[in-house]
């Protein structure tokens, strides 16, 4: 990516983040200082890159709405995912969230069960601001993701009990769990600015794709990523034994000695387990895998964005921001391993 595009995402992304924050904390004054609303607060208060919402408006405006159409969608997504990540950290006994202690750590877990109830019952509001003629198709495509949601977590739980998990329903899980809810951010910002059916469309699949390819993106840098340039503790996954895109596909290519060799390490945190699982990675080849497949995810993303543009060249014309941003989540993906 050029460095121009590249400086015009990032200045685009700002704004529209700025623009949410704002919308946030007006929204938030709707609710009173109490405990049950506390922990919202201070979850939404942690921050964050806000790219769901920074995409629901960039999607309003590259479809030729105003980007202030599309807040209502915005707070519905952004809360909806705070309100996963607050229930997930019960799930997962995770202590911190963004460097700072997890709500119920920092309450308990049945302060974070009902104000994470709370957030799910506050983003269904915040869409109720919408304009009414394209709030019937916010609300289904909203509901039907959150359930989209919660069967990729289901999965997900179940896949720590297998064994024979395979790549397959791997990407069909992650597909649930991360990446519909980018694609209707994007969908549900197209329909805030009147876009068409073909438009959403092409918004909706450029976030599915995107999604996955941040998904997998993780699942490397967890693996092989610099820890001081992102902040995370290598090998993390292959500690817990997780059930990512590398494992599986290693425990579906290995043989012989080095299926052994793998076997030996699951349900083991021995020294020297991470560089071990590592070695057998690159031998097996799994890793320039999970990178090819990273590729392609982008590339079936940017050809979505082709058709965008394609299909609606009239309503893109003032939207330049909007698709340099567009373009450069893409480009994100694969300029983070660099």
């Amino acid at each position: 990516m050029q460095e121009s595009a590249t400086f015009d995402a990032k200045k685009a992304m700002e704004a529209y983040r700025t623009a949410f924050e704002n919308g946030s904390s007006e929204f938030l004054t709707r609710y009173p200082e109490t405990e049950l609303y506390a922990p919202v607060r201070y979850l939404m208060g942690l921050g964050g890159k806000r790219l769901r919402p920074v995409l629901v408006m960039a999607a309003c405006e590259a479809a030729g709405g105003r980007p202030e159409a599309a807040l209502p969608a915005a707070l519905a997504v952004e809360l909806f995912h705070n309100f996963t990540l607050m229930h997930d950290d019960i799930m997962d006994d995770a202590p911190l969230r963004r460097g700072k202690p997890t709500v119920h750590e920092k309450w308990d877990n049945n302060t974070a069960i009902l104000s994470g109830d709370a957030l799910h019952v506050m983003a269904c509001e915040a869409l109720l601001d919408a304009p009414d003629k394209a709030l019937p198709d916010l609300l289904r495509t909203y509901h039907r993701t959150a359930l989209e949601v919660c069967e990729g977590q289901e999965q997900d739980m179940a896949f720590e009990s297998r064994s024979d998990v395979k790549i397959e329903e791997y990407m069909e899980m992650i597909r649930l769990k991360t990446s519909v809810l980018l694609a209707a951010a994007l969908d549900m910002g197209g329909k805030s600015g009147g876009a068409d059916e073909q438009t959403r469309e092409a918004l909706y699949e450029f976030g599915l794709h995107v999604g996955l390819a941040f998904q997998l993106q993780d699942d490397y840098l967890d693996a092989f990523g610099n820890p001081k340039n992102f902040g995370k503790q290598v090998g993390g996954d292959i500690l817990a034994d997780k059930k990512t895109f590398l494992l599986i596909r290693a425990l579906e290519k290995a043989q012989g000695a080095d299926f052994e060799a793998l076997q030996c390490e699951l349900g083991r945190r021995s020294e020297g387990k991470v560089q071990r699982v590592l070695d057998l990675y690159r031998h097996l080849g799994v890793d320039a895998e999970l990178r090819d497949a990273m590729a392609g995810q982008v590339s079936l993303a940017e050809g979505a964005l082709a058709r965008l543009k394609s299909h609606n060249p009239k309503a893109l014309k003032d939207s330049g921001g909007a698709l340099a941003l567009l373009h450069g989540v893409a480009a994100m993906v694969t300029a983070r391993l660099s």
